[in-house]
């Protein structure tokens, strides 16, 4: 496991990135990474895209704080369920990107067949019913989709991203993003054409 140190290194300069790309606007979303001791996670009121040292704090399995004198993250619970069913996850960005955001506040899944890339690495972006943020019960209807996918929308909210490693969470994060961005262009100029099942399958034998 890497050092606290040399974690946070890390979220910031990703936390960063996403402020530059627009992903985090303002004091929005939250990032968080597992270490050996617990969970490493922003802390309440700061903005992703301008963190320093001291916007993290150290949590255990049960929201509790063990290191920092801070409050953290209020989905802090969300990203713990997260990380208690995918053991393959050590990362979590939940952000409030603008084109993901507003599938999310039209309460739409991205679950058509339009892009090669997205059906290999997606299959579908689904989305989690509404729940009130920082809630018990946002955890319960996110959490639903945890175990299948690494990139679920949450109704009227945002989304959230998990993977093994920050670049590929923030990777996966920028790609949904930008599949978002075309979905709402095809929209604009009449609807895109959808893959049959045909070449759904063939993307899809890609992977073996």
């Amino acid at each position: 496991m890497k050092s606290l140190s040399k974690l946070k290194k890390e979220l910031i300069e990703y936390g960063k990135l996403c402020g530059e790309k627009n992903m985090t606007p303002g004091i929005s979303g939250n990032i968080s990474a597992r270490c050996s001791d617990g969970i490493l996670i922003t802390v309440s009121g700061s903005a992703n895209g301008y963190l320093s040292e001291d916007d993290f704090v150290l949590i255990d399995f049960d929201g509790n704080v063990i290191e920092g004198d801070k409050k953290p993250s209020s989905e802090k619970m969300l990203h713990i369920e997260y990380y208690k069913q995918r053991p393959d996850i050590n990362y979590i960005l939940h952000m409030h990107s603008p084109y993901l955001s507003s599938f999310a506040a039209c309460r739409l899944a991205l679950d058509e067949p339009v892009m090669p890339e997205n059906i290999f690495y997606f299959g579908q972006i689904p989305l989690a019913e509404y729940g009130l943020p920082s809630s018990k019960d946002l955890v319960e209807k996110t959490s639903v989709y945890f175990k299948d996918y690494n990139v679920i929308l949450m109704a009227n909210h945002g989304v959230i991203v998990g993977d093994s490693d920050l670049k590929s969470a923030y990777l996966k994060l920028e790609l949904a993003e930008s599949y978002a961005q075309v979905i709402l262009n095809t929209k604009l100029l009449g609807g895109a054409v959808l893959l049959n099942d045909f070449q759904v399958s063939e993307i899809n034998s890609l992977k073996k």
